[in-house]
């Protein structure tokens, strides 16, 4: 059967959501069944998902769930922005904070199993886009709040002891704009902390001073780099005439921790040079 009406084949997109031309060719290829065209695809949704497996996803979203004293934080990627904002990938990423909720399970592999990596490779066979789960992870505390920037890209969950959920919310908002690296400048890790010395001696200014004068410049540079560093210093974004520090003590509450992500951070993105490439695909 090399014919198949565009009824049919309407029919099939709109039960899939596939491109026109695959839906065409599975009828052909099932003379018309359009039960059977549904069958081969879904058994061929596992092959073209591997086939995009190793395709670099470094775009997407994240999606935060916060119930009482636990807070769950997720990303899901996507290899470029229009396919993140796609409403299938927003529905499967709900998908995945809701499991995640339900479940605590931090281990991708096990959170993704069964129905939901189903929904994966299906959801890869409709956009055409490598689709990728990482960095589940559960905060609990006594009081927990989160903040989703507006294209969520950055988010941020804190947990406080004491306070309540709209000031946890206040102080992620802060350190999803303000990229604090510690809470408190304590919390520094050393290797951080050398390689800062180390710009700092390497600094114009510094060049020629005796021992001593570098010594005491680089103490009060570090202080100044731990308090620009540390939550706690910061000033509140939105009263600047606080700091975060003060604005927990004036609510009862003690800052536990933070944990700030941005989509594609730690993905090493290979650049295309498109011009070469091009130029290679006419040589050849």
């Amino acid at each position: 059967m090399s014919n198949v009406s565009a009824a049919l084949v309407k029919e099939l997109r709109e039960r899939t959501g596939l491109g026109m031309l695959e839906c065409k060719k599975a009828l052909i290829a099932n003379e018309g069944d359009i039960d059977k065209a549904i069958e081969d695809l879904r058994k061929n949704s596992g092959l073209k998902a591997a086939k995009k497996a190793d395709r670099t996803a470094a775009e997407g979203k994240l999606r935060i769930v916060v119930n009482g004293g636990v807070a769950v934080i997720v990303e899901v990627n996507s290899e470029t922005d229009f396919a993140a904002g796609d409403s299938n990938f927003a529905t499967f990423a709900d998908l995945v904070v809701a499991k995640l909720a339900e479940t605590r399970e931090t281990d991708v592999a096990k959170l993704m199993e069964g129905d939901l990596e189903s929904a994966r490779q299906g959801l890869v066979q409709k956009i055409g886009e490598n689709i990728t789960v990482r960095r589940p992870a559960v905060v609990e505390s006594e009081t927990v709040g989160a903040y989703l920037h507006s294209n969520g890209k950055i988010g941020c969950v804190v947990a406080l002891k004491g306070g309540n959920e709209e000031l946890a919310r206040d102080i992620a908002m802060h350190v999803t704009a303000s990229n604090p690296r510690v809470v408190r400048g304590e919390d520094m890790p050393a290797e951080v902390l050398e390689k800062e010395k180390d710009i700092i001696k390497a600094q114009p200014d510094m060049a020629g001073k005796p021992e001593a004068i570098v010594e005491k410049m680089m103490v009060g540079r570090i202080a100044k780099f731990l308090k620009e560093n540390s939550l706690l210093d910061q000033p509140f974004v939105k009263n600047p005439e606080v700091t975060i520090a003060q604005l927990a003590k004036s609510a009862g509450a003690e800052v536990v921790s933070f944990l700030r992500m941005e989509v594609g951070e730690g993905i090493e993105v290979e650049k295309t040079d498109f011009a070469a490439e091009v130029a290679a695909q006419l040589k050849g």
